[in-house]
C-alpha cells in the first residue's frame, strides 16, 4: 500500500502569499473606487482612502504595479492607526517590497496591529518567532501567537498551528490537535491543510485509515491545482485505494502533477503509459 508519510508538507505557511487583492478588498465606506477618486481622498489624509492606494499600487489596479508608492501610502495609514495598513507595511518591510527588507521594523508594525487585535498580523508575527527572523527563535511564542490568530478564523494560523502540534514544536505533541486544527484550515479552503488530511487518513497512523476520506482532503487539494495532491490523488486511482482502479484518471491526475515538475508524478506515468 501506498505510504504517503514523506508527502506530508509541514511548513511554516506565512499570512501573506498572493497579490493584495487576493486577501484586501477595498474599504466599504469610500464612497468610489475609481483610482482618482481614491487618490484625491488620500491626499486629503483619510486614512481607509491612504490604504486602499497602496492597495491599488500594490495590486497594479487603475494604475501601474508600484511596490514603492504602495509602501509609501500604506506607511501614511499605518502612522495613522489603521491596524490593517499596519500589518501590510510590515509585510512589504519583511519581504523586502517596495523597500530594503527590515525584520526588526518589520517587527515593529506587526506588533502595532496585533496591540489592536489584528488576526492577520498576529499569524505572522508567530511565523517569525517560528523562523527566529528579527527575534530570537521561539517555538512557545511562535504557538502563541498562532492560535491567537486561528481562534480568530485564519486558516495560514489554523494550518501553522496544526504544523506545531504535528513536530512538537512549541506544544505538546498531538496528533488529534493538530488533525482538528488542519481540518479548522482545510475547511476553508487552505490547500496545504487539505493535503495533509489526505495524508494522514491515507496513512493511518494518527487517526484509523480511511482511504475514502484520504481521495476527497487529496482530490480538494488537487482541483486547487496542487502538484503532490494530484500525483497522490493518481496514486489512489491506479491502485483502487478508496476509489474504483481507474488508468485513465491516475494518467489524468499523473499529467496534471508532471506538468508542474513533479518527479515522482512524470515517473508514474512513465510507468504507467508502458
Amino acid at each position: 500500500m501506498k505510504n504517503f508519510a514523506a508527502l506530508l508538507t509541514l511548513v511554516l505557511v506565512f499570512g501573506f502569499t498572493g497579490s493584495a487583492s487576493a486577501q484586501f478588498a477595498f474599504k466599504p465606506d469610500l464612497p468610489t473606487t475609481s483610482f482618482a477618486d481614491v487618490r484625491a481622498t488620500a491626499q486629503q489624509g483619510d486614512a481607509n482612502a491612504q490604504f486602499n492606494l497602496g492597495v491599488m499600487y500594490a495590486d497594479g489596479h487603475g494604475v501601474i504595479q508600484d511596490d514603492g508608492q504602495a509602501i509609501a501610502w500604506f506607511r501614511k495609514a499605518a502612522e495613522q492607526g489603521l491596524a490593517v495598513a499596519q500589518f501590510r507595511l510590515g509585510v512589504m518591510l519583511e519581504k523586502g517590497w517596495g523597500v530594503a527588507q527590515d525584520y526588526a521594523q518589520a517587527l515593529i508594525w506587526y506588533r502595532k496591529a496585533v496591540a489592536q487585535g489584528n488576526a492577520d498580523a498576529q499569524n505572522n508575527l508567530g511565523a517569525m518567532y517560528a523562523q527566529g527572523w528579527g527575534v530570537t527563535q521561539d517555538s512557545a511564542q511562535a504557538a502563541d501567537w498562532f492560535r491567537k490568530a486561528a481562534d480568530q478564523g485564519i486558516a495560514n494560523a489554523q494550518y501553522n498551528l496544526g504544523v506545531m502540534y504535528t513536530s512538537g514544536q512549541g506544544v505538546p505533541q498531538d496528533n488529534a490537535q493538530a488533525i482538528a486544527w488542519f481540518r479548522k484550515a482545510a475547511e476553508q479552503g487552505y490547500v496545504d491543510a487539505q493535503y495533509n488530511l489526505g495524508a494522514i487518513y491515507a496513512n493511518g497512523k494518527a487517526v484509523a485509515q480511511d482511504n475514502i476520506q484520504a481521495v476527497s482532503w487529496f482530490r480538494k487539494a488537487a482541483e486547487q491545482g496542487y502538484a503532490d495532491a494530484q500525483y497522490a490523488l493518481g496514486e489512489m486511482y491506479a491502485t483502487g485505494q478508496g476509489v474504483a482502479k481507474n488508468s485513465t484518471q491516475a494518467a489524468t491526475w499523473f499529467r496534471r502533477a508532471a506538468d508542474q515538475g513533479n518527479t515522482a508524478a512524470k515517473e508514474a506515468l512513465s510507468k504507467l503509459e508502458k
